[in-house]
């Protein structure tokens, strides 16, 4: 796969492409307006995309590091060049931004993970934002987070139960984001080398009845839970700082925001729920010996 880098001259950027390179992604370009003609950790340095591919030619996926007030333009740009999936780390864009975005996107249906996504990882293999990738290990296991630093808890339990991961994918925490827990059950659905996929999710959201039916009705492989606050007090839980302002104006927030309620609606489909990230790894062995 061919890699292109956007918002590479950023400090984030900069640091995190380093990285990905060395971890062995293919990194052919970065694109940083105005910064354009340099070259930074043996990667050319491009003022706009189409620039880049007009040089290195079609690349598979882009990763953008801008600043939140221009990631709109950068998505933009990219989606226009026909890039897909597009990672975004960016976080804090503005809503009326990611709505723009959003439309956009599916009307070229466009692949979009974020905003404030620590990305993907295949184990071994590929590494396409900022994820940890020392706690990752390759195998059969697909884990699709809500919680990017939760997410390599989980990683690490999976590591360390010798059940190692054919793909991690952080969607983003924001309240607003692009891609969502059906469209990548879809994707590993599909995905040969993944045997069994775990769902690490957070307060806050409302899909939760809706993804359990569509695992139900639609997912044949096992599906695994986890999500975080379980047992913290309804009234307090908030899962991004959206939420946390509306918490803040109108008192208690909604039931469907709820971990309990999250639970719940899992387990009324059968699809099992674990308590603490430790438990997961025996879940998924007992998924997958009955399967």
């Amino acid at each position: 796969m061919k890699i292109l880098v956007q918002g590479i001259t950023q400090p984030i950027g900069s640091y995190y492409a380093a990285r990905m390179k060395a971890y062995g992604t293919n990194l052919v370009a970065g694109v940083s307006a105005g910064q354009g003609g340099q070259t930074l950790h043996g990667i050319p340095v491009f003022d706009l995309v189409e620039e880049a591919l007009s040089e290195v030619g079609y690349c598979d996926a882009t990763v953008i590091f801008a600043e939140s007030y221009s990631a709109l333009d950068a998505a933009l740009e990219a989606i226009d060049a026909g890039l897909s999936p597009i990672i975004l780390v960016t976080g804090g864009i503005p809503p009326l931004d990611m709505i723009h975005l959003l439309a956009k996107a599916q009307a070229r249906e466009t692949l979009i993970v974020g905003p404030s996504s620590s990305g993907i990882i295949v184990p071994g293999k590929l590494l396409l934002g900022t994820q940890e990738c020392e706690f990752y290990t390759p195998g059969t296991i697909g884990v699709i987070s809500r919680v990017s630093t939760l997410t390599y808890e989980v990683a690490l339990a999976l590591t360390q139960a010798k059940l190692g991961q054919s793909i991690a994918v952080n969607l983003g925490s924001e309240a607003i984001i692009a891609s969502s827990f059906r469209q990548w059950l879809e994707i590993l659905a599909q995905d040969k080398r993944t045997e069994a996929i775990v769902l690490v999710d957070q307060t806050g959201g409302d899909s939760e009845d809706e993804t359990a039916e569509f695992i139900a009705q639609a997912i044949e492989k096992p599906v695994i839970a986890y999500v975080a606050g379980q047992y913290t007090p309804e009234d307090k839980q908030v899962g991004d700082t959206s939420a946390i302002i509306a918490a803040q104006l109108s008192g208690p927030i909604a039931n469907t925001t709820t971990a309990q309620h999250k639970v719940a609606a899992f387990k009324q489909t059968n699809i099992p729920v674990a308590e603490y990230p430790s438990k997961i790894p025996d879940l998924v062995k007992k998924a997958l010996k009955y399967h």
